[in-house]
């Protein structure tokens, strides 16, 4: 998407999105007391952070300029106004953005402008008007990929191949991942004191600050458990960076970015095609649907908000629907064997 992209003044004509913009400027940061940016992302759960970070800068971007990515807290949010939030909407659609993506970022600008009202930068009429743009409507078909269990099989023989306690450490972070369906944030997030004491299962706090006990399987008991043995059940953060002596390593914690690298390392050495973290929970909601689990179970076992959420993995809809397009007898190339 380009920022050249033209938008409408609200009568029907269409202006150069530079020119439209050209009132909203960057100026002095507001009293961090009073920064809408502070108070909205301290207001997130840490996993939820860094994706509304990312919606927020896109949007300094579009108003103010690529500057203004580094700067949000010096940006006019609370001059935002209504065209403005529509010229937005209209930009990430004729742009391709998915739907979800441009709820998401609309969602970040309103929760942006509610802060300015609450902080008294901006009056209430203002900001009615302001977010009062029309839904989003549309989804799409869910991106990513699944993992075959021949891939989960060869993953787990690559991480306990691994010397040291970072082949024990990767696979528990596996089991948990996929045999648990946790979000890399809430994995990097566990402390000792999160898994049961028969490591039977971990209490996990999610999206929204929503706190959930998720039943783990033997495989991945067993995973937690072995690692539990070179760990040690010293208090503390469960996952640890593994190249630091003793003392500093019990002092850190796992990162997301840590997680991620690990999984590339052990696609590589598996032989496995590229993949993520949230494969492994994609994969996770899709095997327990396959295997027959109730959708509002997955669901609160995967930490879903909306079913509707946990149901854009449900693999069976459209296998169903090969199966019911096999019925069909389509008569291409009949007229070559004709009927007696």
């Amino acid at each position: 998407m380009s920022n050249s992209t033209t938008s409408s003044d609200g009568g029907g004509a269409l202006v150069p999105r530079a020119a439209f913009l050209h009132s909203l400027e960057l100026g002095a940061a507001p009293p961090r007391e009073r920064n809408p940016i502070t108070s909205y992302l301290t207001s997130l759960g840490r996993g939820g952070r860094p994706t509304q970070l990312s919606a927020l800068r896109r949007i300094a971007a579009f108003f103010w300029g690529e500057a203004a990515r580094a700067h949000l807290e010096r940006a006019p949010w609370h001059e935002v106004r209504y065209l403005h939030m529509q010229a937005f909407r209209t930009w990430m659609i004729d742009g391709g953005a998915a739907p979800e993506t441009t709820r998401r970022h609309l969602s970040a600008l309103r929760r942006v402008l509610r802060e300015c009202l609450r902080l008294g930068l901006m009056n209430y009429d203002d900001f009615q008007r302001a977010i009062d743009v029309p839904p989003v409507r549309g989804s799409r078909v869910e991106r990513g990929r699944e993992l075959s269990h021949g891939e989960l099989r060869a993953l787990f023989a690559a991480a306990r191949a691994q010397r040291g306690d970072e082949g024990p450490r990767n696979a528990a972070v596996l089991a948990l991942l996929y045999g648990a369906g946790l979000r890399r944030a809430e994995v990097v997030s566990l402390n000792l004191e999160n898994v049961a004491a028969d490591v039977t299962s971990v209490r996990v706090i999610g999206k929204g600050n929503k706190e959930r006990i998720v039943p783990l399987p033997v495989g991945a008991r067993a995973a937690l458990v072995a690692y539990l043995d070179v760990r040690g059940r010293e208090p503390g953060a469960l996952f640890h960076p593994t190249r630091w002596g003793h003392e500093l390593k019990r002092s850190r914690r796992l990162t997301d970015d840590a997680i991620a690298s690990l999984l590339e390392v052990l696609a590589a050495t598996a032989g496995v095609a590229r993949f993520t973290a949230h494969d492994l929970r994609r994969t996770f909601v899709g095997d327990l649907l396959d295997a027959g689990a109730d959708l509002a179970t997955v669901q609160k076992m995967a930490g879903h908000c909306k079913p509707e959420t946990t149901a854009r993995y449900d693999r069976r809809g459209y296998r169903t629907r090969v199966r019911a397009a096999a019925m069909l007898a389509v008569p291409y190339g009949d007229d070559e064997h004709p009927p007696q």
